[in-house]
This record gives C-alpha cells, sequence and structure tokens, in this order.
C-alpha cells in the first residue's frame, strides 16, 4: 500500500470519528500544586464491591493515634516504670526495716552460771515480745548503686521519647504510602477510561469498516494489561493500609479510608538546609544521644562503685524495744520492759569488697563499650540527617523533573489525538502517548509521597519530630505548601 493510500485511509478514518462525535477535544494539563489521580479526584471504574468495614484516616489522626495507641510506645512507658522501681528499691537500702515477734527461750539441763562459773542442773524459761528496728546497709554499694539507678531512669525517660518518635515516623511514611498507593490506583483507573474509550472509538469505525481489526485488540489488549495493574494497585493499598493499622494498633480487618483528598508537599524543613546546622541539633536534641549519655552516667557510677565503693565502710544498727519475763521452774517469775542497742561499722575484704580486681575490670570494660557504643550512636545519627537531607533534595528535583515530564506527556497525547483528526497518526502513537502520561503521573505522585516520607524523616534525624497530644487536631508540621 502506498503513502497516498495511508493517508487517504486515515482521513477517511478521521472522518468517520468525526461524524460519530467520538473525537475527544485536547486535554487540558493538570494543575501541579495536586497531584492528578488522587483518592476522590478520578473515576472509578470497575471498581469491585467489598463489604469490609471502613474508618476515615488523615494525617492529624494518624499522627494522633500513634502517640496513643501504639504498643511499642506502651512498652517503653512500662520499662520507664520498671527503672524508676529500681531507683526507689536502691534508695530504701538506706532506710531501717522493723521486726515485730515474740521469742520464747527454755533450757533444760546443764547451764554454767554467771559471773560464778558454777555449772549446775537448770531449768528455766524466758519470753520476750517485742520489735526490732534494724538498719544495715553496705553504704558504698548504696550510694553508687542509686545513682546509678537514677541514671538509668533518665535513660529509660530518653527511650521512651525515642521510641514516640519512631511510632510517629513509622506513622506517617505508613500513612503516605497508603495516600501514595491509593493515588495510583486512581492514575491507573483513569488510564483505564482513557484506554476504554479509545477502545470504543476504534470499535465504532471498525464496525462501519473504515478501520482496522487488529488495532482495536491492540488497544483492548492494553486496556486488560492496566486491569491488571489495578488489581496489583489495589492490593498494595490494602497491604499499605493494614500496615498502617498495625503501627496503630486498630484492627486491621477494618479497611482504611483516606479523608484527605489531595496530596501536597509538606514542608518541615526547607531544602537549601544547611547540614552543619541540622547535624549540631541533631548531636544536641536526639533523644537516643540523650539516652546513651544516661547510660554511660550509670556505667561510670557503676564504675566508681566497684573502685570506691568498697572504702566506704558497711552501717549496721538494730533497736529493740519490749519486755522480757521468765524465771526457773517452781520459782518466781518476772516481767519488765527491755531495751536493747546496737552499732557497728564494718569492711568487707575479698570478693565484693576492697581488691576484688575481678569487679573492678569488668566495670571498666563495661565502661569502655558504652563510650564505644555512643561514639558508634553519633556517626548513626550523622548518617541519618545526611541521608535524609540527601533524599529531600532528590525528590525535590524529581518532583520538578516529573511536573514537567507530566506537562509534556499530556501534550504529546493531546497533539496525538490532533494528529488524528487530520489522518497521520496511527494508533500505536496513541498507546504510546497514553502509557508515557499514566507513567508521568505514577511518578508524580510518588515523587510527592517520597518528599514527604524524606521531610519527616529528617525531622526525625534531627530529633524535632514531636508526637502529636491526643487532643490536638493538627500535625506536628511548623508549616506546609503546596508541591511546586
Amino acid at each position: 500500500m502506498t503513502a497516498t493510500a495511508h493517508g487517504l485511509r486515515f482521513a477517511l478514518c478521521a472522518a468517520a470519528f468525526a461524524a460519530l462525535g467520538l473525537l475527544q477535544a485536547p486535554a487540558q494539563p493538570s494543575p501541579p500544586a495536586v497531584a492528578p489521580g488522587l483518592p476522590g479526584t478520578a473515576s472509578q471504574p470497575n471498581a469491585p464491591a467489598t463489604h469490609e468495614s471502613t474508618y476515615p484516616i488523615d494525617l492529624p489522626t494518624t499522627l494522633r493515634l500513634a502517640g496513643a495507641r501504639n504498643l511499642d510506645i506502651q512498652i517503653a512507658r512500662e520499662a520507664l516504670h520498671e527503672a524508676q522501681a529500681n531507683r526507689q528499691s536502691a534508695v530504701e537500702q538506706f532506710f531501717p526495716w522493723v521486726t515485730p515477734g515474740v521469742a520464747y527461750h527454755r533450757l533444760d539441763g546443764m547451764a554454767q552460771a554467771v559471773p560464778s562459773g558454777v555449772i549446775s542442773d537448770t531449768h528455766f524459761q524466758s519470753y520476750a515480745p517485742g520489735a526490732a528496728l534494724t538498719a544495715r546497709a553496705a553504704l558504698g554499694d548504696a550510694i553508687y548503686n542509686s545513682l546509678a539507678a537514677k541514671q538509668l531512669v533518665a535513660a529509660a525517660d530518653q527511650a521512651l521519647a525515642a521510641q514516640r518518635q519512631d511510632s510517629v515516623l513509622a506513622a506517617a511514611q505508613g500513612y503516605f504510602d497508603l495516600v501514595k498507593t491509593s493515588a495510583l490506583v486512581d492514575v491507573v483507573q483513569e488510564a483505564i477510561r482513557i484506554s476504554q474509550d479509545y477502545q470504543q472509538q476504534l470499535h465504532a469505525a471498525v464496525t462501519s469498516g473504515i478501520a482496522f481489526r487488529g488495532d482495536e485488540l491492540r488497544v483492548q489488549t492494553q486496556t486488560e494489561q492496566y486491569r491488571i495493574v489495578l488489581e496489583q494497585r489495589r492490593a498494595q493499598a490494602r497491604v499499605a493500609g493494614v500496615n498502617l493499622a498495625q503501627v496503630l494498633h486498630l484492627d486491621a480487618s477494618v479497611a482504611l479510608v483516606l479523608r484527605d483528598t489531595g496530596l501536597v508537599a509538606l514542608r518541615l524543613f526547607p531544602t537549601n538546609s544547611l547540614l552543619s546546622t541540622l547535624v549540631q541539633q541533631a548531636l544536641h536534641s536526639r533523644p537516643e544521644l540523650k539516652q546513651s549519655r544516661a547510660f554511660l552516667a550509670a556505667r561510670r557510677a557503676t564504675k566508681n562503685g566497684a573502685v570506691y565503693g568498697p572504702w566506704i565502710p558497711s552501717l549496721g544498727a538494730q533497736v529493740f524495744g519490749g519486755g522480757l519475763g521468765g524465771g526457773p521452774d517452781g520459782g518466781p517469775g518476772s516481767f519488765g520492759t527491755e531495751a536493747d542497742y546496737m552499732v557497728d561499722l564494718s569492711w568487707r575484704i575479698g570478693p565484693g569488697g576492697l581488691f576484688d580486681v575481678g569487679r573492678i575490670r569488668a566495670s571498666q570494660a563495661r565502661l569502655a563499650a558504652a563510650q564505644l557504643a555512643d561514639a558508634k550512636l553519633k556517626d548513626t545519627v550523622v548518617a541519618d540527617v545526611v541521608a535524609s537531607l540527601t533524599q529531600i533534595k532528590s525528590t525535590q528535583v524529581q518532583i520538578e523533573l516529573a511536573e514537567r515530564n507530566l506537562a509534556t506527556a499530556t501534550e504529546t497525547l493531546d497533539l496525538t489525538r490532533q494528529r488524528k483528526q487530520f489522518g497521520v497518526g496511527i494508533v500505536l502513537e496513541d498507546i504510546e502517548a497514553q502509557q508515557a502520561l499514566t507513567q508521568a503521573r505514577s511518578a508524580y505522585v510518588t515523587a510527592l509521597a517520597e518528599f514527604d516520607q524524606a521531610q519527616y524523616a529528617l525531622s526525625r534525624a534531627v530529633g524535632t519530630l514531636d508526637p502529636v497530644s491526643p487532643d490536638s487536631n493538627s500535625p506536628p508540621t511548623p508549616s506546609t505548601s503546596p508541591a511546586p
């Protein structure tokens, strides 16, 4: 077939399409502030019926639930309670205890008299009701153990703060995963709608005998491929909802439904933030580093307790108050008040006391290991800041490129549709233009979601991601702005 015949064929197709009123007007590019195909913004053909219970969710609700219902936070809170109880037990070592009771003494047989020293057969009994106030403390261990326990409470408190930030970050990232996957569902649904419209146009032309049946089947194949992708996207969205429900300690059988209808670029940090400033802020604010410093102080107190504690004497004291009664068998008995006092100081030499070399070396080794772990943690914190800031800058560039690509792909599809009007376009060009537009929309949605996730990741890396109070109505975002 000659080129002239090809042109005549396409001209006839275009005339038939125009007569049937099936040619579409050129689509206008979507505004870049909100990603195309977001939940609630696109039609949803072929959506399967579902009878699942649903729960509406948005970002403020997600962040509040992360602080109120997360199980890891509750576990960390109980660890703090345990540390506080251990500190209380350490402090209680300084205080005496009371021992009330009754003592009964019976002697039958030979006994030696004091002070005469005469030994004779004796039968007598005595009883002493009363209470003893007793205190015995290894002062060195008590002092340094209480200091270490105090630091362990501070470490547990910072561990709770770190867990809160981790939970908020996990919730925010899970929420944006849900937004992204839901938006990708809408992108594919829009692609199906466009492909189906084009397939209907070709079917009308084939029925009229002016179009090739193979072209209709080619578009139908693309539509079916989109339907396969749609099922995959729906599964990914459901899994993202399940993961978010797990973080929030919600019933995973209840489907989370997005209350927001748009995806915008959040602004927790400007993309031109100085790395050195963020690193210094992280080294000052990260709760993990505060926890590490408190743990180091506890290890240092334990080491000092092993080295210097045994030189502080143990103190013992006892006060008894009550009565004493009794007497010999067959003889007169008597009863009266009695008081007994005792105070002693002692030092322990050997294991657990003075010159216990093994205990000293073990405590020194634990302190050195804690110092190395602290240095390693600082390296990790710096790496987190660098990686998060790099991700923000990269996704910012990706958004700008995706915007231009989206505009180009939209214009390409418009021009391809216009070419058909003049009989110089082919079906393959239209299919490729539709695929390029779908890919551009997906890339734009993905870049926006990853940019928001990177903002929260950097806030966590710097240590400024504060949990939201259950009574708060807004997420912890210093400022927000639409996508550029």
